[in-house]
């Protein structure tokens, strides 16, 4: 049973462009699996598609088959059977024998055979072996990375790159491997409604937000998440929202925007925060089924309604406020650990698109703050596209109207831990280092005159 979940979810996901972290949930529960057996579905199913690059060398390095030639079911339980041999503590004869078993339920019965053969060709050799043999021959060192990490290979290019902007390079491997370990689930306190030292006896306070919690359990366990006192969110996330409201300000501050709120957990969190000082919220999302999740996400804090529309018309003629998040949309590349399958979706194409739409939110959200009322940019890319050749831009085209406050001192100064780099004025969280999602943070302050 855990094994056929496991290849409806890399089905799912190959055929239907289905999302993972969203899909399995549902197949968890239509399987109706206790949650032992739910943890070892999800390692099985996001670590076959994390590692799918590396395995589809391995795969035709084994059969001396193209892997696009083999037929789509044999792919998927292929993927699964050898993530079970190379990545798991799955016994090789368990893993064979139970693989080997899907295969006669899933595919073809000329199939059958080849996946054992395949199988047992691989579990001949160790995950370095094969690695080595794989990723040999000359190959430049990011491709051979992109390789071995199952990163593509302008995904490790532009980490390189944003590692290398903040002078820590030499730490590429340590992100390529932090992306391909599951993530800790993170719930965030929302103040006024639970505490982190309510919610700690379900794990442990978490490392870089002072509301995070890292859990042991299933969420959905937790009174306080499914009352909507608790939610799960990244302690990166948490940290943006934080870093936006602990920034000094010159003016009232009596009104905030979450300009693109959905799904709405920071817009959840942010009211948390709004409501005991009487400060409005404003809660704006483009798409009508994340404004739906929007307002699922604040009713437990606040009534207010959710409006839906364009972000980037907001600025035309509209309300001022005090506090603005633009959570712009980008690719993503900050939550490769979280999403397993958006490392093969994402394509360096998209960024031409996406660039344009955050100048373009920006643009209307500057437009919407106050003179002397602050601006977070946040993206959850590390991207040098998303982040620092945004603020640039920023800089050139507002600068005369805005300071850009030190967003590693605001943040050092919450959780001293942190120990961000205040020599920068933006900050870059990274997974491998702060146990974060990649969220890049960045604090704009309007000039009074």
């Amino acid at each position: 049973m855990m094994r056929e979940v496991a290849y409806e979810l890399l089905r799912r996901v190959s055929e239907d462009d289905a999302y993972a972290n969203l899909i399995l949930p549902k197949l968890l529960k239509d399987a109706r699996v206790d949650s032992r057996d739910a943890g070892f579905i999800q390692e099985l199913g996001f670590g076959a598609i994390r590692n799918q690059r590396l395995y589809e060398l391995i795969i035709e390095s084994a059969s001396k088959r193209d892997f696009s030639a083999i037929e789509p079911e044999a792919r998927s339980i292929l993927l699964l059977g050898i993530h079970q041999l190379l990545g798991m503590r799955v016994p090789a004869h368990a893993a064979i024998n139970e693989t080997v078993n899907l295969a006669k339920q899933k595919a073809s019965k000329s199939a059958v055979g080849f996946v054992n053969a395949v199988l047992r060709r691989v579990s001949e050799k160790s995950r370095g072996e094969w690695v080595e043999l794989v990723t040999s021959g000359g190959q430049d060192r990011d491709l051979a990375l992109s390789d071995e990490y199952s990163h593509p290979v302008w995904i490790v290019k532009s980490f390189k790159a944003a590692l290398a902007a903040r002078g820590i390079e030499g730490t590429l491997i340590d992100l390529l491997e932090a992306n391909n370990t599951p993530a800790r689930v993170s719930i965030v306190a929302l103040p006024g409604f639970s505490t982190v030292e309510e919610l700690a006896e379900f794990g442990v306070a978490g490392g870089a937000s002072p509301l995070g919690v890292e859990i042991h359990e299933n969420p959905s366990n937790i009174e306080a998440i499914r009352t909507g006192k608790a939610r799960v969110q990244d302690q990166g996330s948490q940290l943006a929202v934080i870093a936006l409201t602990e920034t000094g300000i010159e003016i009232s501050d009596a009104a905030w925007l979450d300009i693109c709120a959905g799904p709405g957990g920071k817009a959840a969190l942010m009211a948390a925060l709004a409501k005991p000082n009487g400060i409005q919220l404003a809660a704006n999302e483009i798409s009508e089924h994340r404004v739906k999740l929007v307002e699922a996400a604040l009713a437990p804090v606040t009534d207010i309604r959710v409006s839906q529309g364009d972000g980037r018309e907001i600025g035309i003629g509209g309300p001022k406020f005090s506090r603005i998040l633009l959570d712009a949309p980008c690719t993503g590349l900050g939550a490769l650990r979280r999403r397993p399958e958006a490392r093969w979706r994402k394509q360096a194409s998209d960024l031409k698109d996406l660039s344009k739409l955050q100048r373009e939110l920006f643009e209307s959200s500057w437009l919407s703050l106050l003179p002397g009322g602050i601006l977070a940019y946040v993206t959850c890319s590390p991207h040098l596209s998303e982040t620092t050749n945004q603020v640039a831009w920023a800089i050139s085209k507002f600068g005369a109207e805005m300071e850009v406050v030190n967003a590693n001192k605001v943040l050092n100064g919450v959780n001293p831990n942190l120990d961000l780099d205040e020599s920068f004025l933006t900050a870059q969280l990274w997974p491998h280092i702060n146990g974060t999602d990649a969220m890049f943070v960045a604090l704009f302050r309007k000039s009074l005159n």
